[in-house]
């Protein structure tokens, strides 16, 4: 039988770290709790006198939150999936990061599956340090200055939203088009960047997401349509060219 997985729990409830605990003791089999934690200080010290391989980290706590944790921690390698309760904010941040996350209360199919990728990462010896992009992008203010992690077919990339240009619907898959003339093609539906992008990036069309800060031009017409720094012609849908004009009035 192959090794557990060492993991730590960080939850500031008493209760919700029982519960945590006692459905991956019944569905989780591969993990082997090593320790907890109530609150962001207890968390660094026992991730750092433990160094497991997995962290359930709970989103806010007191003297702190999780970015903190992994902020105290980011010379560590360890998988992480962050407890939450719904924040849209902190559920776009874990997004940009394609980190594993769980709403509360957990559900324990969800569960299972979080866990199921990570056991999959770490049996495949896939190092790929989430925390730290997740850390830069909490540090930094600008939302296009910061990451985001694409899942590709080959694994993940990391890039800068502010390098995209336009994203377009391909079937299952989203091509992203990048400043450098690169393309990657991403194993997401366009719908899963429109909620997940923030400004400048605007759907204009049901297959295109622009980044607006590379319009050269806007053409009048039905829709209309904009041209790109990259000279790509791209149609604005009449049912979204209303919000799409109001961006440019004062």
């Amino acid at each position: 039988m192959s090794q557990k997985i060492k993991t730590v729990i960080v939850e500031d409830e008493q209760v919700a770290r029982d519960v945590l605990k006692s459905y991956t003791v019944k569905y989780c089999p591969g993990l082997e709790i090593i320790g907890e934690a109530h609150d962001c200080k207890e968390a660094i010290s026992v991730i750092h006198n433990l160094q497991p391989q997995l962290v359930f980290l709970d989103v806010e706590m007191p003297f702190g939150n999780a970015f903190d944790v992994l902020d105290a921690c980011k010379d560590l390698y360890f998988e992480t999936i962050f407890v939450t309760a719904f924040s849209e904010y902190s559920l776009r941040a874990l997004n940009q990061s394609a980190a594993y996350y769980l709403l509360k209360p957990v559900s324990i199919e969800e569960l299972i599956l979080a866990v199921n990728k990570v056991q999959e990462h770490i049996t495949n010896k896939e190092i790929f340090n989430r925390n730290r992009i997740i850390v830069e992008n909490f540090k930094e203010p600008k939302p296009e200055k910061q990451q985001v992690i694409l899942p590709t077919l080959e694994g993940f990339e990391v890039v800068k939203m502010e390098n995209i240009i336009r994203l377009q619907g391909n079937g299952n898959f989203t091509d992203i088009f990048l400043n450098d003339k690169s393309k990657k093609m991403v194993c997401r539906f366009l719908k899963y960047f429109s909620e997940l992008l923030p400004y400048p990036f605007v759907r204009v069309h049901k297959s295109h997401i622009i980044n607006i800060n590379y319009i050269k031009s806007y053409h009048k017409g039905y829709g209309g349509y904009v041209i790109l720094s990259d000279d790509t012609e791209i149609e604005i849908s009449a049912s979204y060219k209303e919000g799409f004009l109001k961006l440019f009035k004062s």
